[in-house]
């Protein structure tokens, strides 16, 4: 009934704690589901991840925010599970549950007790095989008005809120698919209809284009056994091509402003980066490390302990698919400008590529890159969201077992030549908020 494709790793747990292989099997349902199970006994819990590989990047024009907006569809019920029912399931075994969607990816996810595996498969399998009879009229309008809803509190009337979509919209050109925020646009929004629910259902939720995680104290081979009871009659699905990513090379020259209800000035700056998949990633992320994160990091010490113009700065690059994003954000101290803010970090950010970093440096940021990587390690949730990242996005689920000594292994010259390669100023974008005048 499946075909195996063999992967399976190993547990290794090292006397430091510091490092560890986790153990996972890999196998494909014939209506090509992908599953992976990672068995780990050491809580009587399990986490199922099903992650579908369609984000707002494959939104066509006029549809921008619509995988977001079907996230939320998603859970008002399908055929055999009424509206809310879904939430009552798992809350009343005393599990968690949540969905999300980005550029690349939405994801769907609950953590149960281990005994209730079958619970949460079937609520996952009923709307993957069973939605499109449920939905109605009046739960696309209901939804739409969430969303909308949401948007005006997390973007439109939250202090700083537009400041990513702005950079978006000007670090890449038209047309290409990370131009937009996941949330999209109000317009957009409205104009969806139930014709492009049920579209997007059949392009998109197919077990074919899907990965099934189950992680935690599971058998394997039970686990593969009841993925396959409760998935394996739904239906293989043709997907269409996405949208093609035109290459990006430079930024925008000057910066965007936008007066907002704030009382200090902040700082966006973004780099075009190397993607997740990319070799470069790994040393990029290390690279933030080293800029802003910890006290020793260079913007900290330069930005709020030296020149005292910075309340905190940050660094992070975002592990997008098919178009890497590194940002720096910082936020004034009062009396200070975001043009300010602006200077120094590109006098710091000049002064790294110049010189590139001490070996010092090196050993602090990738240590800490480590430790972070660790902790986004430590429960069988968060491992189970790696793998499908990993599986999705990379097409390789023991990139969990690998990551780690790949940080291990970043030299002084890879961050370097990441430096050099993408704090170039040619290719950053920036949007600085400021507070509104007050006439």
């Amino acid at each position: 009934m499946h075909a195996e494709l063999g992967l399976r790793g190993r547990l290794t747990r090292h006397r430091a704690g510091d490092k560890a292989e986790f153990p996972f099997e890999q196998r494909v349902l014939d209506n090509g589901l992908r599953v992976i199970v990672h068995p780990d006994d050491s809580a009587p819990l399990v986490a199922t991840h099903l992650m579908y590989h369609v984000g707002s990047r494959h939104e066509p024009p006029g549809k921008r925010g619509f995988a977001h907006l079907f996230e939320h569809l998603l859970f008002q019920g399908s055929q055999h599970v009424p509206e809310g029912e879904h939430f009552r399931h798992i809350q009343a075994a005393g599990g968690t549950l949540n969905g999300t969607t980005w550029f690349d990816r939405t994801n769907y996810y609950e953590t149960l007790p281990s005994g209730d595996l079958d619970l949460a498969l079937w609520l996952e399998s009923d709307r993957m095989g069973y939605f499109l009879p449920a939905i109605t009229q009046e739960k696309l309008d209901n939804q739409r008005d969430v969303v909308k809803n949401e948007r005006r509190q997390s973007y439109e009337n939250r202090p700083y809120g537009l400041a990513v979509e702005t950079m978006l919209a000007r670090a890449f050109p038209e047309g290409h698919p990370y131009r937009h925020p996941t949330i999209g646009y109000m317009e957009d929004i409205d104009a969806a209809t139930l014709g492009d629910t049920q579209e997007w259902f059949e392009n998109w939720y197919g077990p074919n284009n899907a990965v099934l995680v189950i992680s935690g104290a599971v058998e394997p081979e039970h686990a593969f056994e009841r993925a396959a009871h409760w998935f394996g009659e739904i239906g293989r699905r043709p997907t269409p091509e996405p949208r093609p990513v035109p290459g990006i090379v430079n930024g925008v020259a000057g910066e965007a402003v936008i007066p907002d209800r704030v009382s200090v000035p902040r700082a966006y700056l973004m780099f075009h980066a190397p993607p997740f998949p990319d070799p470069g990633f790994e040393p990029a992320d290390v690279l933030c490390s080293l800029l802003a994160e910890g006290k020793s990091s260079r913007l900290y010490r330069e930005l709020v302990y030296d020149q005292r113009i910075a309340a905190d700065v940050s660094a992070f690059v975002w592990p997008s698919e098919c178009a890497g994003m590194l940002w720096v954000v910082a936020t004034a101290r009062p009396g200070a400008t975001a043009t300010e803010l602006q200077e120094r970090v590109a006098d710091v950010l000049g002064e790294l590529r110049a010189s590139g970093p001490t070996e010092q440096e090196i050993e602090g940021a990738r240590n800490r890159a480590r430790r972070q990587l660790m902790r986004q390690l430590d429960s069988v949730t968060r491992r189970a969201d790696l793998l499908a990242h990993a599986a999705v996005l990379r097409n390789d689920p023991d990139y969990i077992n690998q990551v780690s000594a790949r940080y291990e292994s970043i030299t002084g010259e890879e961050v370097s030549i990441a430096a050099r390669s993408i704090l170039d100023p040619g290719r950053g974008t920036a949007v600085h908020v400021v507070p509104e005048r007050k006439d």
